[in-house]
């Protein structure tokens, strides 16, 4: 069990340390990012939303939003309900975060608007929001995996409906599950892998080998970077700022990165630099909310 809490705290703290180094370069590209800072590899805060070092975003704020909405349907008894989920969204959106992507502010005003927990398939949801956010989901549903799946899909939904956002997201789910499984460690590389074959040989956009260089919030341009730079790297930091000197949408994909080389190497690989300037309230949250999520996980 301590072994477990380390991997899935590393995944959650991995998810703030890269959503709080990449924010700095969000929006840049690699070459400005080499021009003003050299190797970007420093929890200094700034960048286009001016934040206080250690300070995260909506990738880290959105996840435990819903990791809060999946604690309190344990607690009342309507556990992976999508409803308290879309008002964990509206409640989160409320408040005023920092920041909110476009798909996500309209699938929440959607709710708001008429209580549907799902919109129309749109061309224009193949964004990154709902992967970014959906490793609660993940935590609370280990060794369930067609309830992954399920609510996977439906907490996705509430923003988003496209299949290539919904096969990002059932695809870094199935991934977690695997680095988070009690098998040999030896083979659970080599399990992600085939993973992330077989996802590509599903959807042929996610071919990250070569890579192609682009590290947008387009789901596709996301899976391709983070796998890259995950795959690549046989350490934490090496994979995080692999993802984030990327530029693009550098807080998600170094997000995504730091929860999947969290969960490979626990939370003890995590840079203590990084750790000890992440929001201390965050810290004690995603703490919490790990220990919580893990205590009852056969829903």
């Amino acid at each position: 069990m301590a072994r477990l809490f380390d991997q899935a705290l590393g995944a959650y703290l991995g998810l703030a340390v890269g959503d709080a180094l990449g924010a700095t370069v969000e929006f840049m590209t690699s070459g400005e990012i080499a021009a003003q800072y050299g190797r970007h590899r420093d929890i200094v805060g700034g960048g286009w939303l001016r934040l206080k070092p250690g300070q995260v975003t909506d990738d880290t704020t959105m996840s435990l939003a819903l990791g809060d909405a999946l604690l309190d349907g344990r607690r009342t008894g309507r556990p992976f309900d999508t409803r308290l989920m879309a008002e964990a969204f509206v409640q989160w959106w409320q408040g005023k975060p920092v920041d909110c992507g476009n798909t996500c502010r309209r699938g929440i005003m959607r709710y708001i608007s008429d209580g549907s927990l799902a919109g129309p398939f749109n061309e224009g949801d193949a964004g990154n929001g709902a992967l970014m956010r959906n490793l609660p989901v993940v935590l609370a549903t280990l060794g369930q995996p067609q309830r992954l799946q399920e609510v996977s899909l439906a907490q996705a939904r509430i923003t988003h409906h496209h299949p290539l956002s919904d096969a990002a997201t059932l695809a870094f789910g199935e991934m977690l599950h695997a680095l988070l499984s009690e098998g040999e460690p030896a083979l659970v590389m080599p399990a992600c892998r085939q993973i992330a074959d077989k996802w590509v040989a599903r959807h042929g956009v996610f071919r990250f080998e070569p890579y192609p260089g682009r590290a947008s919030a387009y789901v596709v341009d996301t899976v391709q970077t983070v796998w890259h730079d995950f795959f690549v790297s046989h350490d934490f930091e090496s994979a995080v700022v692999g993802a984030v000197n990327r530029g693009g949408d550098a807080d998600t994909n170094g997000a995504l990165v730091g929860m999947l080389a969290g969960a490979r190497f626990g939370a003890h690989a995590i840079p203590r630099r990084w750790l000890g300037k992440l929001d201390r309230a965050i810290c004690l949250q995603i703490t919490e909310q790990t220990s919580a999520l893990l205590a009852a996980t056969d829903w």
